[in-house]
Order: structure tokens, then sequence, then C-alpha cells
């Protein structure tokens, strides 16, 4: 009886012994290391491989930050899972570094396999330091030479965008300024029709003014404005003083100076005074009066207007007339005798 209870004991414990050694079997963990030495800063790539069955379903956490105090955790690839006579096979790669020299015995990693979790081998990491000459400890050195990051167009894309704008904006400043110094205008390519003589351009807005008959719909002040505005704006083309920034006796003077005929400074005196009065004391003049200074306006311009001078006239060569002797004296013969 005492032997049949051993006998099952034992059995019970094969049995577990199998079973437990079945899961192990079933599911590996390994990692290994690219490099086992590095200096302070350098990098290395440490390979986890994961060997299971295809129908389990087996999880590996990993840890984030720090593998271990000392040893950092760089980046770490996604899972590249393989597929080998029936067994799963899942490799991924950690990229770590360390910034204390020293022995770095690395903790095991672990699979979860169900209810079990199997452990990997644990590797060790050699954290070496740079040599120092104890001769000169004040010179330093890099670990490693300085990186030149590659020439890539689109980070020099503001720098560039704010060098074409900024063209851009002076070139369109200069032309600007060119264009209204020369009283061009600002459309380039516009056919611009030719400007007309003072007196001529005068005419025309005075016709224009007498055309919309404005003191008749008692707007006398506009009225007379407008006529002495066309009579200074003449008065610039024609002498070429800044009549429209000037009294009406700062222009009388400058007139007198200009141009002797005292008939058109009286003409021109009487159109200023009464618009003066209109503007500046409220007047309403006559429609004779309002009718006499458009017509002293209009004969101010003629009375100032520069004189036309004719074209000096076209002389044609003499024509030879038969038998007539030309001014050498000699007789021009032909075939049929004296020319």
């Amino acid at each position: 009886m005492r032997f049949k209870k051993h006998r099952l004991l034992m059995y019970i414990g094969l049995s577990v012994l199998l079973s437990s050694t079945k899961i192990h079997a079933q599911t590996l963990i390994e990692v290994r290391l690219d490099s086992a030495g590095i200096l302070i800063g350098e990098q290395t790539m440490l390979q986890l491989t994961v060997t299971t069955d295809t129908d389990r379903q087996v999880y590996c956490p990993l840890p984030a930050g720090h593998l271990m105090p000392g040893v950092e955790i760089l980046s770490v690839s996604p899972p590249d899972s393989t597929v080998t006579d029936r067994r799963l096979i899942i490799k991924q790669n950690i990229l770590v570094t360390s910034f204390d020299s020293m022995l770095y015995l690395l903790p095991p990693f672990m699979v979860i396999d169900g209810t079990d979790t199997v452990y990997s081998n644990q590797v060790a990491l050699k954290v070496s330091t740079l040599p120092v000459d104890m001769d000169r400890p004040g010179e330093f050195f890099d670990i490693k030479g300085i990186w030149k990051p590659p020439f890539v167009l689109a980070d020099y894309y503001p720098l560039i965008f704010g060098i074409v704008t900024g063209l851009i904006l002076l070139f369109l400043i200069g032309y600007v300024v060119m264009r209204l110094r020369s009283n061009r205008s600002l459309v380039p390519f516009r056919r611009e029709e030719p400007q007309l003589p003072p007196h001529d351009e005068a005419i025309r807005e005075l016709d224009r003014i007498k055309s919309k008959k404005l003191w008749q719909q008692g707007r006398h002040k506009e009225y007379h404005t407008q006529v002495t505005d066309a009579l200074r704006h003449y008065l610039f083309r024609r002498y070429t003083f800044n009549a429209m920034e000037m009294t009406s006796h700062e222009i009388l003077d400058v007139l007198r100076e200009k141009n002797s005929d005292r008939t058109a400074c009286d003409t021109l005196r009487q159109v200023l005074q009464l618009a003066d009065f209109v503007k500046f004391a409220k007047l309403h003049p006559l429609p004779d009066e309002n009718d006499l200074s458009l017509s002293n306006a209009y004969l101010f311009v003629d009375q100032t207007k520069p004189e036309e001078t004719p074209p000096p006239p076209v002389t044609y060569p003499e024509p030879e007339v038969p038998g007539i002797k030309n001014k050498s004296g000699d007789t021009n013969l032909t075939e049929g005798g004296v020319k």
C-alpha cells in the first residue's frame, strides 16, 4: 500500500515537471548586444528575440526611459515577426547609451506567455571613459567630431522669401517715386495723351466750368473757386511759380515781375478779388458780375498766352528758263539750240 502511494506521488511529480518543461520549451527569449564595450556617450544596439508557437499569444513589456540606472533607452524599433518551421520569431531592437563609466549587468527581460512568465539571459555592458593626459589636464577633446548636417533647401525658404519680398518692395517704391517725380501715370505701358499747352488746357477747363452753370444754381462759392483754381493752375504751367499756394496779392506781385502787361494784371485782379469776397465775405454777386469773372478769365488767358511764331518761309531753287543765262553767264544748250 505504501509502495502504491509513493508510486502515485512520483507520477504526479513527473507529470508536473514534464508540463513545466513543455511550457518553457514553447516560449524562449534571448538578448544580445552588438557591442559589449562602448565609450561614454556612444550607442549600442540591444537585440531582443522571442521564439514561441504560432498559436500562442505572448506579451513582452519593455521599460521606458531607462533600462537601469545609468543606462538610457534612446529608441525602440517596432517588432518584426517571422514564421520558421511553425515557430513564431519576434525581433526587436533597443538603442541604448550611457554617460557613466562602469560595468553594467543589464536586468533580464521577460515575456508573458499566458499565465507563465519567461525571463531572458543577462548581458553585461562595459562603459569606458576617455584616457586623460595627466600632464595636460586642461585639454579636453570631444568624443566625436562636429557633424555637419546635410543641405536641405527647405531650411532656407524663410530667408529666400524675405530677400525676394524685400527686393520686390524696394523695386515698387523706386518705381512709384520715379513715376510721381516725372508726373507720369503709375500704370505702366499705358498710352498717355499728349499734354495740351497751358492756354489750351485753361480754355478747356473754363469751358467745362461754364457748361456746369454753377452760379445759376446758387453755388456761387464753388463757381468762383473753380474759376480761380483754373487760372492758378494756368499760371503755374505758364510762368512756373506755385500759384496754387499763394494769396491773390502774392500772385499779382509775381505776375507784375514776369509780365509787364498792366492790362492783364488788372483783368486777373478783378477775378481774384471778387472770388475772395465770395469765399471769405460770403458775398452773393450779381449775375453780371459772375459772367464778368468768367469773361475776364478767358481774356486773361488770351492776353498772357505765348505768341505763336510763324514758321520760316520755305525757299525753292530758281527754275531754269530757256534762252536765259544762268548766274554764271553761260548759256544752256540743248539739242534744239539755246536754253
